[in-house]
């Protein structure tokens, strides 16, 4: 049986323990992963993992109590965790007040989405990995495998989506607090380009041999490669992209809704579902579109608007998480090519990760964080010398706005390489950005 139609018989279950008026939603999540730690360049632990879970909302009226349960994955086996789970959540929902922001996908809309399998073999992965830790201290953990998701409800809306990713994590190692991180993530593994990351983080290695460079605080040209430039979209989606936020004025990005800022005219971002991994819908049942647009030529464009929020403001809902945060971002690519980066920057820092950040102005959307990771001063156009751990504080309107001399025109598929619970499915596909002007405290 699949996975799918093991879904559809435990939504029919489901149904079958209703009473008089209740309505139930259901959000399934599975997978099927292999995981590979590696250490010193040697396989250290390998093992799969394959799970199930169902997340359960028993309504009546305007009252609803849920969770969410492990499955078996074997009905005759998981019958007693549902009915044991729906009379739990019977007893509690006596006990709770209506709840005048209920939402739930009440409009039938059904979808099925079956992405194919492209997946490399591990036998592959393992050699392309054994021959880059060949002669390097490499540690990471590699991650594939597919990811289902399913919503169902008592009004007949079934939806399904299954897709199939890997995303490699690793660092080369050399000492201390020394290392050169990177990362590959996608659907269809391509070695030369696997290889195109092994050689820049090798090469980022052999200069953290030399003597680290320390700089005097200042405002100084710089290029935020892709990982440090999520680092820096992970804090701006924190309230940046919500309806909710943006109505109570609590959002970041204040200034640019009230016309007093703006970004740079070649910052487009979006929130594309279609290309991401996350599935196009969302635990109360409504759809995701294909894309959001939240930032176009460097002005506001639009929100990401949850169900209660729609509720609670009279707008309607784009299937957006509780949280009004992105699963799929992207920013549009510039024009810097891969092999220019460091001859447009000149002289300067190239700053290949980041790590915590805060904002220390959130009305300012104003940003604090520590550089990390392989961080070099260049001279010229050459990689010179590893700097030493410095903070920064600046605002993203600056960054984006005003000191944007240029956007990549490569961008990294970087997908969030958490597993607590199961594999994330949250990702982001973003180019490299050279600033002027980037503000270095101490």
């Amino acid at each position: 049986m699949s996975v799918q139609d093991y879904f559809r018989d435990v939504a029919a279950e489901l149904g079958s323990l209703l009473r008089g008026d209740e309505v139930f939603t259901c959000s399934f999540a599975g997978e099927d992963s292999d995981f590979v730690r590696f250490n010193r360049g040697a396989i250290r632990q390998a093992g799969s993992v394959s799970q199930r879970s169902l997340g359960i909302d028993l309504i009546e009226g305007r009252r609803h109590v849920g969770g969410r349960v492990s499955l078996v994955g074997h009905l005759d086996e998981d019958r007693a965790t549902l009915a044991r789970a729906v009379e739990r959540f019977r007893e509690m929902r006596a006990h709770v007040p209506e709840d005048p922001l209920l939402s739930y996908a009440q409009d039938v809309k059904s979808t099925e989405h079956e992405a194919e399998n492209h997946l490399p073999s591990s036998e592959r992965v393992l050699d392309d990995a054994a021959a880059a830790g060949r002669e390097h201290d490499l540690v990471g953990i590699y991650a594939a495998g597919g990811t289902y998701a399913g919503f169902a409800n008592s009004l007949g809306q079934h939806n399904w989506d299954r897709r199939y990713s890997y995303n490699f994590d690793w660092s080369f190692y050399r000492t201390a607090d020394r290392a050169a991180k990177a990362s590959y993530a996608g659907f269809d593994w391509d070695t030369a380009e696997f290889q195109l990351r092994v050689d820049a983080a090798s090469d980022q290695l052999e200069h953290l041999g030399r003597t680290p460079r320390t700089i005097e605080p200042g405002r100084y040209r710089v290029f935020l490669a892709p990982a440090a430039l999520l680092e820096i979209f992970e804090m701006l989606s924190w309230g940046g992209f919500g309806l909710r936020a943006h109505r109570t004025k609590t959002t970041p990005l204040l200034r640019m809704i009230e016309g007093e800022e703006r970004l740079h005219p070649s910052v487009s971002i979006r929130e594309n579902t279609r290309d991401g991994v996350a599935p196009a819908f969302q635990d109360a049942g409504f759809l995701r579109p294909a894309e959001v647009p939240l930032i176009t030529g460097g002005e506001h464009a639009g929100t990401l608007v949850s169900p209660r929020s729609a509720l609670e403001y009279g707008e309607p809902t784009n299937g957006a998480n509780g949280a009004e945060a992105p699963l799929s971002v992207e920013l549009a690519p510039g024009n810097l090519s891969r092999d220019r980066v460091l001859d447009e920057l000149g002289t300067g820092i190239y700053i290949s990760n980041l790590w915590y950040l805060n904002f220390s102005d959130r009305s300012a959307c104003r940003t604090t964080g520590m550089t990390r990771f392989a961080t070099f001063w260049v001279e010229n156009g050459v990689l010179d010398a590893p700097l030493s751990v410095m903070r920064f504080d600046e605002t993203i309107f600056r960054m984006l706005g005003e000191n944007l001399i240029g956007l990549a025109e490569d961008r990294e598929l970087l997908m969030d390489p958490g597993t607590y619970d199961r594999r994330s499915t949250h990702s982001a596909r973003l180019p490299g950005a050279l600033v002027d002007e980037f503000t270095l405290t101490l």
